[in-house]
């Protein structure tokens, strides 16, 4: 959107239920009512207060819809629900006098309520705009919400009363809606000075308290507009110097002169000239500067038409086609002719490109079924590196049995490895209720095709048997999820747990021990497991209570996994499969860092298997050796090597910080602590659990890398030789994935209408941070010293030094 263009929604278009979030309280409550006697005294002063809110909407002074209250909180100041309140009535019901009342009650003085205070909140402003963003609305000690027209219990604070305090929560709330420019370290000074102007206030003003509560935001503003109308009547227009808003009806519409102009430079007749068209010098550089923006890139007009009239002269360049199709009017029937007549002649696109043409941009059948046809260049290995994503590009098809979804059953049908993964991938989505019957189409044709399959066209099964190995795999997770509950249900520690589960696998379930046949590991679908064997299995001290199993391999050798019940491990998948994929495309620039992509795969939105890597946390070995270096000594001695280890080990452990250093910079991996990073014995690091992905993190002030101290330590220090080859590792690996940037773009673009948590909150603005991430406005010289300025950045935050970030920063890893 150009800064001179300004766009909004109209409220009765709105569709969605009235949410908001109520956080918590601000300020101290107001002291109890003294008591009429000494008994009741003593028991007010032992009590401590249980507060609700109650939540009701008024339309024009009447009650709409029933009140609603958030859950009890008795845990003492600051009361925090964070509670999302979700109302019957929907945005394109409420009119321009829409009054939220909000009134505390405390349930803890005996059978009756006790008042705490109220207020009321017009959803609408002066100018009918819908609030939205974080707000701080004042409580009326000992009143209800008073939901008059001229209401007594008016939550916003009058200007004459705005203080210093007033204004900076004004300022805040328009710094969170993105409306004031993000600059990192002045908004962390910025925010410390707040902090002290709060504490100075408070003190003063003891007695107010406040409701924080965090209204829906938009894309756009919201205007009111009653259903039906077709303008607003514009403000009377005064004398003042006050600004007077005009709301254009027009805006965002088509220019009809130009659309005009559009069509005649587009024209057919114009064709005869264009296929001789040469571009100038400085068009070429243009077109140079187009093919080189990244696909989340929006084209202006300008650039669309430059690319349209030199269509023919680029049909030999074949990355210019994705931004080609981005520029052809779909909805004109000769030009999206035209454009596939063109598409068929075009030199060939790479895979990674045809990735593109798959996402949700593209909706026209011709173009995505030559998306396919260049899909069925690539190898099994490669599909197999994107199959996870085409699984979710059939949300984006225009029909149930689309040629995406004949195209990954025939090749599943020619490799066991691809049937056993799309058929787990189609399972998890079942779940989705909007795309239950498009998943489900695309398993029926699965299993029909695999079930006609003949003997000793894969392998020496037939098709039947290749099918029923792949069903047990679920009759298998099943048994497991069963066994978890009965595990769960008994009383006791870890170690009665464990008794209980090798009890079940040798008694009532013994039959898990010695599979009747052997079954495909849903992990690993080349190799066959023949049972569990109970005396190696056992739990992991957590929460969740996860099964560590050993199972027999039908060749003599074991294999471990972990299995998990009650935790979605979508995400760790998406993020394991871009560890492996990352791994590739460096090994690929003979680059191996010594990354350990363990395998993972989600069963079901809630539970799922994960392979097992002998290993340990950082957190144990420094409780048990004090450092990296004396862990590794204990099974790499070398007294004449670096630290008294060997040289290929402590080279082992450098690359692979180096490797996970950038991975875990680039996909923004949040929640990094000492207990989530693990150690092999031969000197190979590695990450787990990946809950916050793409920039979120709990903790704040996260360091933009994910380094820690006794990494940088174990390297000798920031002054060492290991740790500049350290770092000359990092900038070598970052410099090489920048160069497949527009696949890894692709890749999470498809998984725009996934269920995962970290992409479904807000998929564009994800995939946007990850673009910034690889700072495509630098060129590789320049991403050098970048990336070795945040390297530097990150390891002075690591150790005691003089500003208050960096002490922020050192705290992350505690």
């Amino acid at each position: 959107m150009s800064s001179n263009e300004f766009r909004f929604f109209l409220s009765c278009d709105i569709n969605l239920p009235v949410t908001f979030r109520v956080e918590r309280l601000d300020g101290n409550l107001p002291a109890p009512k003294p008591p009429d006697s000494a008994e009741t005294y003593f028991a007010t002063e032992e009590r401590r207060p249980e507060l609700f809110v109650e939540c009701a909407l008024y339309i024009d002074g009447a009650p709409f819809g029933l009140p609603t209250r958030t859950r009890l909180e008795s845990t003492g100041p600051t009361y925090c629900w964070n509670e999302l309140i979700t109302l019957s009535t929907k945005y394109r019901d409420l009119t321009a006098n829409s009054q939220l009342a909000l009134t505390v009650w405390d349930v803890s003085c005996g059978k009756t309520e006790g008042l705490i205070g109220g207020a009321t909140i017009s959803l609408f402003n002066t100018k009918k705009q819908l609030k939205t963003g974080r707000h701080k609305f004042r409580l009326w000690a000992g009143k209800e919400a008073d939901v008059s027209i001229q209401t007594t219990t008016p939550g916003k604070v009058p200007k004459e009363e705005c203080g210093e305090l007033e204004r900076l929560e004004k300022l805040v709330n328009k710094y969170e809606r993105g409306q004031i420019q993000r600059v990192d370290w002045l908004d962390r000074l910025a925010f410390k000075a707040m902090d002290k102007i709060k504490e100075r206030e408070s003190g003063r003003n003891g007695s107010s308290f406040y409701v924080v509560v965090e209204f829906c935001s938009f894309e756009h503003r919201v205007v009111f507009q009653e259903s039906g109308a077709n303008f607003l009547i514009p403000s009377p227009i005064t004398t003042s110097n006050e600004l007077v808003t005009v709301w254009d009806p027009e805006v965002g519409k088509i220019n009809p002169s130009e659309h005009k102009q559009l069509k005649l430079a587009r024209s057919l007749t114009r064709g005869i000239i264009d296929r001789d068209l040469k571009p100038s010098s400085s068009e070429r550089k243009s077109i140079q500067r187009i093919l080189k923006y990244p696909p989340t890139r929006i084209l202006s007009g300008d650039e669309r038409q430059l690319l349209w009239k030199f269509r023919f002269y680029l049909m030999s360049e074949k990355r210019a086609l994705t931004k080609f199709l981005r520029c052809v009017e779909w909805s004109d029937v000769q030009e999206a002719k035209q454009a596939v007549e063109l598409m068929g002649r075009w030199q060939t696109i790479d895979v990674c490109d045809a990735l593109e043409l798959l996402s949700p941009v593209f909706e026209s059948e011709e173009v995505r079924a030559y998306a396919v046809s260049v899909l069925e260049r690539a190898d099994d290995e490669e599909l197999q590196c994107y199959l996870l994503q085409l699984v979710q590009a059939l949300r984006f098809e225009r029909s149930d049995k689309s040629r995406l979804s004949h195209f990954l059953v025939q090749r599943s049908l020619r490799n066991i490895e691809l049937a056993s993964f799309l058929r787990w991938y189609v399972a998890v989505e079942l779940h989705d209720p909007a795309y239950a019957k498009r998943f489900y189409c695309t398993y029926e044709i699965l299993e029909e095709n695999m079930m006609k399959l003949g003997a000793g066209v894969s392998g020496d099964e037939d098709g039947f048997k290749l099918w029923q190995s792949l069903v047990r795999q679920t009759e298998l997770t099943a048994q497991l999820c069963s066994i978890m509950r009965d595990v769960r249900n008994v009383r006791g520690g870890t170690q009665k747990k464990i008794e209980k589960l090798r009890q079940l696998l040798s008694g009532l379930l013994s039959e898990l021990t010695y599979f009747e046949e052997p079954i495909r590991s849903p992990l690993a679908p080349g190799v066959l497991i023949t049972g569990i064997v109970p005396s190696e299995s056992s739990i992991f001290k957590s929460a969740l209570h996860p099964l560590r199993l050993t199972f027999r391999t039908a060749h003599g050798g074991s294999c471990k996994i972990i299995f998990k019940k009650g935790d979605d491990l979508r995400q760790d998948q998406l993020v394991i499969q871009m560890v492996l994929l990352m791994d590739r495309l460096l090994k690929l620039e003979n680059l191996d860092l010594h990354l350990t992509p363990y395998r993972v795969l989600a069963t079901g939105h809630d539970e799922g298997m994960l392979e097992f890597i002998p290993s340990s946390s950082l957190a144990q070995i420094l409780s048990e050796h004090r450092s990296i270096i004396s862990y590794l000594q204990k099974f790499h001695p070398d007294e004449n090597g670096p630290f008294g280890i060997t040289a290929t080990c402590l080279e082992t452990f450098i690359k692979s910080c180096a490797g996970y250093s950038v991975i875990t910079y680039i996909l923004g991996i949040g929640d990094r602590h000492l207990d989530n990073l693990l150690l092999r014995t031969d000197g190979r690091l590695f990450h787990v659990d990946f809950g916050f992905i793409l920039g979120r993190d709990p903790k704040p002030f996260p360091p933009p890398m994910k380094l820690c101290k006794e990494m940088v330590e174990a390297m000798g220090g920031a002054e060492s030789q290991y740790y500049t080859r350290f770092k000359s590792y990092c900038c070598e690996a970052y410099n090489i994935l920048r160069k497949s940037s527009n696949l890894i773009l692709n890749l999470f673009h498809l998984m725009a209408g996934s269920n995962i948590a970290d992409i479904a909150s807000d998929p564009e603005k994800g995939i946007l941070k990850l673009q910034e991430k690889f700072r495509l406005d630098l060129d590789d010289e320049e991403c050098i010293h970048f990336f070795q300025d945040l390297i530097n950045e990150s390891v002075s935050a690591l150790f005691p030094q003089m500003v208050e970030t960096i002490h922020r920063w050192a705290q992350y890893w505690r």
